[in-house]
């Protein structure tokens, strides 16, 4: 942590970063083109975010929300000039899985610069409560007796849900049906009805519901346990070792935005993460906060691409499709 601040303190100190122009940087309003509608997760992280950013950059930092779907926002981004104005912040799905299932207007790794990772939310596996297993070893050997018979409910083609019961079947060796949703609240609603068996979500979609003792949760599908729901093991601990997925966030410019740029929003960001104020508010929805050490750009170039080629050969195997 003190190697963060001190790298934070050095950055920011330098002030405003000049362009090959002369334009002092930045001169004006920064928009972040937010992967995602307004109220959801993705954009509840980018409303935090840009907070913080304003007061370390000194200028107004605005969010404009396109679909993620479909490679719209991608394409928002990889059209814009690159001078540090417009930047992107998508995701595991946007920056990985659509690479997998669409044809894109850009190439997700390939023609955007990165800025910093920013958070992970990892998924959880959740039954209804009239499911018998008591735990994840009980569902897995309750889903091998009953073969193709449970449900998982899913917010659409390529969507975490189903890329997650996919590679929970490879990883214990189980079948089961997806039930297709538009969305992950509807999913949610029907997992709480009783109308599906199963749902792996993102965590902070979930959360509420644990805690009102409406659904089950079994695992967080992470490798250590989340500091806002404790009292759930990880995959590791509960009997599925390895099933690691989360829908983690970043941050983007678009190709041949200058390195002092990236530099100077990366530093804005790192400041960010730091913030206790903006870590908890993170934390109330389900985010953890990666390490000072893969907070860098090149960290999360490498990251990105060691998540193409872990899910990619899963994604393609299923032959899942976008719509």
């Amino acid at each position: 942590m003190k190697h963060a601040l001190l790298a934070i303190a050095a950055a920011l100190a330098l002030g405003s970063v000049g362009h090959a122009s002369g334009q002092v940087y930045p001169a004006q309003p920064i928009t972040i083109v937010v992967a995602g509608p307004a109220g959801g997760p993705t954009d509840a992280i980018g409303r935090i975010l840009a907070e913080h950013m304003h007061q370390s950059l000194g200028q107004a930092v605005l969010i404009e929300n396109r679909p993620a779907s479909g490679g719209i926002a991608l394409g928002r981004v990889g059209h814009a000039k690159p001078d540090g104005y417009t930047i992107g912040l998508g995701h595991w799905g946007t920056h990985v899985v659509d690479g997998a299932i669409l044809e894109l207007p850009f190439d997700p790794l390939r023609d955007f610069e990165p800025v910093s990772l920013i958070a992970f939310n990892p998924l959880l596996i959740l039954s209804k409560n009239a499911v018998p297993a008591k735990d994840l070893k009980e569902l897995i050997a309750w889903l091998k007796a009953n073969p193709g018979k449970a449900t998982l409910g899913t917010a659409g083609p390529g969507s975490p849900p189903q890329v997650a019961g996919v590679f929970f079947e490879k990883l214990t060796g189980t079948h089961f049906r997806f039930v297709p949703y538009r969305g992950a609240a509807p999913a949610m609603q029907d997992l709480i009805g009783g109308q599906i068996d199963m749902n792996m979500p993102q965590a902070a979609i979930a959360l509420p519901q644990i805690a009102a003792g409406t659904i089950r949760a079994y695992a967080v599908t992470a490798k250590t346990r989340l500091a806002s729901a404790p009292a759930i093991p990880t995959v590791d601990e509960a009997g599925a070792p390895g099933l690691y997925i989360s829908v983690w966030h970043g941050l983007w410019a678009p190709k041949n935005t200058p390195k002092p740029v990236v530099t100077r929003l990366n530093a804005a960001v790192v400041s960010a993460l730091a913030d206790p104020t903006v870590r908890r508010r993170l934390a109330e929805i389900g985010q953890d906060i990666p390490a000072a050490t893969q907070q860098t750009p090149g960290a999360l170039g490498e990251f990105q691409k060691a998540e193409i080629e872990k899910w990619w050969p899963i994604i393609k195997a299923a032959n899942i499709k976008g719509e």
